[in-house]
């Protein structure tokens, strides 16, 4: 299991804007996504992503490396209709002097943990590129369950393969 010492989460904040173009900003971050995002789609997400917590639809927050003390990553999950009902879908992004770490693993353990305190959703799904291993990996470590490789959008007119991974928020180990 990651770490959850190695880092802390912090909600996400005005003033967070750069580090937003350091994670979706930047070609090598975007591959499995479609690439880079644009300098207003940027501007456009940081307001939602202050605002997310406030409409009871999810949180959004930084990645705070504890060794350094600097924001390294987001992490966060909101809701999304999957199967008629409601979920959580979780998604994680960290930057590249900081990949390798379990960052992200650490990161999105302390969501999890955050998610089922809420006790909102029983289920969390993430929908990770195939061909993105680490964050396959992740979510195996985590816990989730594979469900089935699917097609998506994204960004629209961006066909990818992903892999639907679930985790039972109310399941007991």
């Amino acid at each position: 299991m990651p770490d959850r010492n190695a880092v802390r989460i912090e909600s996400w904040a005005a003033g967070d804007l750069p580090l937003l173009e350091l994670l979706l900003g930047d070609p090598a971050m975007m591959e499995h996504l479609g690439g880079p995002e644009s300098r207003d789609q940027l501007v456009e997400r940081q307001q939602r992503y202050e605002q997310i917590g406030d409409l009871g639809t999810g949180r959004m927050f930084k990645i705070i490396d504890e060794a350094s003390g600097e924001a390294v990553g987001s992490v966060g999950y909101w809701d999304r209709e999957w199967g008629g009902e409601t979920v959580y879908e979780t998604g994680w992004s960290v930057i590249p002097a900081f990949q390798g770490r379990g960052i992200a693993g650490a990161g999105t353990a302390l969501v999890i943990d955050a998610a089922r305190a809420e006790g909102t959703h029983r289920f969390m799904y993430a929908y990770p590129s195939v061909d993105n291993p680490p964050s396959n990996a992740i979510c195996r470590t985590l816990g989730f369950t594979l469900l089935e490789a699917r097609v998506f959008e994204y960004p629209p007119g961006h066909p990818m393969q992903c892999n639907v991974w679930r985790l039972d928020l109310f399941a007991t180990d």
